[in-house]
Order: C-alpha cells, then sequence, then structure tokens
C-alpha cells in the first residue's frame, strides 16, 4: 500500500519525465486519514528538516510589513484554535464557512477545522448579503468565520448561528478569535478521520441559476493535490507564490495543499489594488522560486519591462483560462522560462498540464498527469479526436475527483457511473496534447472566474423592465471575457439610457463585482430555437461592430453606465 511520503516523493525523483512518472505512480490508499493530523502535524511540523522552516509568508505591500509562520507555529497555533472550537461547540461533520482575506487566520482555521472533522466551505469576500444567505441556506452553515469588515454582510444575510471575528471589539452577538491563544497548544482528536469523510464543501457556478456544491473529501483534495504539485514542479524548500483569492478551489491547490505535500513555503503577496511593478518588485525581494497567476495577471505583468526584473523563479504557471501565446512568447524571451498551462477544475485537481522537462506546444493544456485516466468522448461516449474531455472512473477513478455533488436532500451525484464528463471541449493535437476548445454549455471565464449565464439573467429578469435576457461572454484584452447582456424589455419601457442604468444599478446590488454587465444591448428580441430557447451561441458570435441593425434598439457600455 503506497503512503503519502512514498506517492510524492515517486513524483519529486521523476518530476521531469512525465511518461515515468504515469507510468509508476500510484495514488495512496487507506481506509482512515487526516491530512493536518498525519501529514502537516505528524511530518512537516515535527521533521528537524522543515519544522522550523517557514511555512507561510504574507508580504503586505500596503504596510510594507511581512509576516512569517513555520510549520511548528501553524501547527501549535491550529491546535490551539481546534481547541477553542470544539470548547465553542463544533464538532466532526459540522459545517463552517471561512470568510477571510489572505491572513494567517484562514490557513489557521482550515487546519483547525480539518482536525476537528468539521468541513470548511471556502468563501469570497466578494459576496453578496443575498449570495452569502443562499450559501448558509443551502450548505447548512453552523459557524461562520470572518474578519470585522464583514461582519455587517453577514449580519444582514441573516445568519444567527456561531459567529468568530479576531479582535477584543466585535459586534452584538459575535465572538472573538483572541481567546484561542488561552487554549491548550496540543490537540486530541475524538476519534478516526475516514479517508472518505467529507472535508472541503465549494460552490460553483453552473448552467442553472444556483451554484453547485462540489463536496470534497480528506482524500479527493489533499491527495489528489499531489498532481497539482507535479504540475507546479514543486520541491521542498521552494518559495511558492500562487495569485488567487481565498474562495475559490485554486487557493486550496496551489495555496494549501500542493505546496505543503512538498515542503514548501507559501507565499503570499498582499496589495490593496493590484499593481504589477508591485507585484514583480515583491517576486524579487521575497526570493519566489514558483509562480502561479491567472492569465489576466500574465497579461499585466507583461506591460511591464521584464527583463530589468531581479528575480530567482525557476518555474512559472498559469490556470483558469487559455493563456495567449503572445504572452509566454514575451515572458520567455524576457525571463528564459516557458509559462506552463495547467487544466482541472473545482471538481478535480489538476488533471492535465504541460510538466517541467516536456516540451509543450503553445496553445496546448498539456497531457494527462500521473493518476488520471482522460479521454476525449463524443456525445456517445465513444472516444473521438474532438470531444468532451472525460475521466474514465472504476479501478481508474482519480483520487483528485469530488465525491460529487451535494443535492438538496444530501445525496450525492455527479462523479458516479463509468465516466465523469468535465463539459469541457478539446481535441487531441498532432504531439499528443490536449488543446481547449471552450465549454459544451454557455459558462465563461472572466479573468480568474466562472460565470454562469444563466445566474446573471436570473437576477436580470427581476427587474420590472426586464421581459428576457441572454448574457454571453464580450472578449477583452486583459479579462479574456466580460458579461455582455442582450435584454428584451418589457412592452412600454423606452429603450433609453435611464432604463439601462435602472436596470444596471440593480443587477450591481445583486452581484459580485465580477460579475457586473459590462455592456448592455437592448434589443426587440432574442433569437431562439424551434422550441423556444434563447440560442446564446448566435448571440457570442456577435461582435460589438456586427450586431444587426435590425436586432439592436440600443447599446450601451461600461462608461454609458456610468462605471
Amino acid at each position: 500500500m503506497t503512503t503519502l511520503r512514498e506517492a510524492r516523493d515517486f513524483l519529486l525523483a521523476n518530476r521531469d519525465d512525465l511518461a515515468a512518472a504515469r507510468a509508476g505512480f500510484r495514488w495512496p490508499e487507506a481506509d482512515t486519514f487526516n491530512w493536518a493530523l498525519e501529514w502537516f502535524d505528524g511530518v512537516l511540523a515535527t521533521d528537524p528538516a522543515t519544522r522550523d522552516q517557514p511555512a507561510l509568508r504574507i508580504v503586505d505591500c500596503a504596510e510594507g510589513a511581512e509576516t512569517s509562520l513555520s510549520f511548528a507555529a501553524l501547527s501549535e497555533g491550529s491546535n490551539r484554535l481546534a481547541n477553542f472550537l470544539r470548547g465553542k461547540g463544533l464538532s466532526r461533520g459540522d459545517r463552517l464557512l471561512l470568510l477571510v482575506g489572505n491572513e494567517p487566520l484562514l490557513w489557521e482555521v482550515m487546519l483547525a477545522a480539518f482536525k476537528l472533522g468539521v468541513v470548511v466551505i471556502p468563501a469570497t469576500l466578494l459576496l453578496t448579503a443575498s449570495e452569502l444567505a443562499d450559501r448558509i441556506a443551502r450548505g447548512g452553515v453552523k459557524a461562520i468565520v470572518t474578519d470585522p469588515g464583514q461582519c455587517e454582510k453577514v449580519d444582514e444575510a441573516g445568519f444567527d448561528g456561531l459567529r468568530l471575528v479576531p479582535g477584543a471589539m466585535v459586534h452584538d452577538g459575535w465572538v472573538s478569535l483572541d481567546a484561542r491563544a488561552n487554549e491548550a497548544a496540543n490537540f486530541r482528536p475524538d476519534g478516526e478521520t475516514r479517508a472518505d469523510d467529507p472535508m472541503l464543501l465549494y460552490f460553483t457556478s453552473g448552467t442553472t441559476a444556483k451554484p453547485k456544491l462540489v463536496l470534497h473529501t480528506h482524500r479527493s483534495y489533499p491527495i489528489g493535490a499531489l498532481t497539482t504539485m507535479y504540475w507546479l514542479g514543486l520541491r521542498p524548500g521552494d518559495v511558492h507564490l500562487n495569485v488567487s483569492s481565498p474562495g475559490w478551489a485554486k487557493h486550496a491547490w496551489s495555496s494549501f495543499f500542493a505546496p505543503w505535500n512538498a515542503g514548501a513555503c507559501v507565499l503570499i503577496v498582499n496589495q490593496p489594488r493590484f499593481d504589477a511593478k508591485v507585484l514583480l518588485r515583491a517576486i524579487g525581494q521575497a526570493g519566489a522560486t514558483t509562480l502561479c497567476a491567472p492569465p489576466t495577471v500574465w497579461r499585466h505583468l507583461v506591460q511591464e519591462d521584464l527583463a530589468v526584473v531581479r528575480h530567482s523563479l525557476r518555474e512559472l504557471c498559469a490556470a483558469g483560462e487559455p493563456l495567449n501565446p503572445e504572452v509566454i512568447d514575451r515572458v520567455q524571451a524576457a525571463w528564459g522560462l516557458r509559462i506552463r498551462d495547467g487544466y482541472g477544475q473545482t471538481e478535480t485537481t489538476a488533471m492535465i498540464a504541460n510538466t517541467p522537462g516536456v516540451e509543450g506546444a503553445t496553445g496546448s493544456m498539456g497531457r494527462p498527469l500521473p493518476g488520471y485516466d482522460v479521454e476525449v468522448l463524443d456525445a456517445d461516449g465513444d472516444v473521438a479526436g474532438e470531444g468532451e474531455v472525460s475521466l474514465r472512473l472504476g479501478a481508474s477513478r482519480p483520487a483528485g475527483l469530488m465525491a460529487g455533488y451535494l443535492q438538496d436532500d444530501g445525496t450525492l451525484a455527479g462523479a458516479e457511473g463509468a465516466v465523469y464528463r468535465t463539459g469541457d471541449v478539446a481535441f487531441r493535437d498532432e504531439a499528443g496534447g490536449l488543446r481547449f476548445v471552450g465549454r459544451s454549455d454557455d459558462v465563461f471565464k472572466s479573468s480568474d472566474y466562472r460565470i454562469s449565464p444563466f445566474e446573471l439573467e436570473s437576477v436580470l429578469i427581476e427587474h420590472a423592465s426586464v421581459r428576457e435576457a441572454a448574457v454571453v461572454p464580450l472578449a477583452d484584452p486583459l479579462r479574456l471575457a466580460v458579461p455582455r447582456a442582450f435584454v428584451a424589455l418589457t412592452d412600454g419601457v423606452r429603450a433609453d439610457l435611464e432604463t439601462a442604468r435602472a436596470i444596471y444599478a440593480h443587477a450591481a446590488k445583486r452581484l459580485a463585482p465580477f460579475k457586473r454587465i459590462r455592456e448592455l444591448v437592448f434589443v426587440e428580441d432574442l433569437p431562439k430555437t424551434v422550441s423556444g430557447k434563447i440560442r446564446r451561441v448566435e448571440l457570442r458570435r456577435r461582435d460589438a461592430d456586427q450586431i444587426r441593425d435590425d436586432l439592436v434598439l440600443a447599446q450601451f457600455s461600461e462608461r454609458d453606465l456610468g462605471t
């Protein structure tokens, strides 16, 4: 039976030989497993080679300060917090919503909850009160940990359960986390954790109005992240910078499990507002050796003179959406390093990637990673040159695949049967790599965020002036795509700027900033199929200068709408 350490060491030894890694890799198997107790505490925080090494470094660019915590310090801090949370009534199976930015508390809460067997629901700080209320209700949340700036939003969402916040001065009904310092430095679990026990619950946008609930276990993300570690090219002692916001699966991928599986340090660079120059300076000063960032960030970075940037980088990666070839070429010309794309989902860990030591073709997602049996299947389930990226299950089921989508009745669905279909279309190129084509549904990416048109449309049609709405991606040079809304108005409503601003203001109150409509087009009617379904595919093909005159009543940009 392969252990986590054996599997990790095998991948480290074959980091430049994908064929050998795929041929010899075996997923670790165990009936019981608790990564926080057995790996983080049992190995990283106790081994003399790692225990006093930095596990987490946070650079605050606004304050000019840096926080550094060792593996041993994080182990002790999370032990005290676990004891504190247990004393407040949290126990195995309870669900805790984590609404915290990139600060040490986030990592302590994650570790403490995992030790307790409490299920963590990560959430982005960008959520509105109504979106937060939906997650609280459907997630079955018992406790929330957040920072002082989010307390009013949580109260507005109507949550009256256990509310925890750092600081001596807290809102009415809130409990200060500061008393955790008085708890014991050692933690004793109340029993064994089964490898298939729930660990993380992520909300992700799909093609329905409400996001799906993706359930991961104590095996799927910690052990599954071995593939993410392999793709990133991480080594023990590395300083890994991942540019990602908390609340998204990529944060758990590259700012938690993957670097700590390798015994590397997680580096965070906090900025009040993104500035490429500041980030590049921090990369050099902090001695980052590996960097992963979404294409939006890379497109900002190449606007700077990279050739004069001093750095210690060895590996560069990008994920979240296809990266422009010209960006890859410009970085390689300046630094002599190639940005390696990787592909995965909230439902999985990294499953396809351009890996260290393998010469990948520009524009390719790469090849299947060790432990992932990837096929391209047509609608009939047959292997095809172009089709839906799918995973063979059964005996080939990868450890990194979710347990399933959590349904309202508590059952799991979406990861059973012989095949898991990702919903993404790709084709195999002549070199054997996979090239991304697009979503098989209408979901699209804006910057590093996944957006469901149906979710935005559902908000738009709540406005009294809107009869129908269809949201499609509009090409954007920095964010890849932004939401463009085609709206058919109710009878008697004027298609003018006043109406546009009223609809925009309505949507802005209900949607997080990254979902904001960037262009509003009023139309007589929306194109439909014979059965009455809106043909978004037809709207997606319309560039700004190619929208038919007979379709459009009026068109308003971000500037017109006052953004």
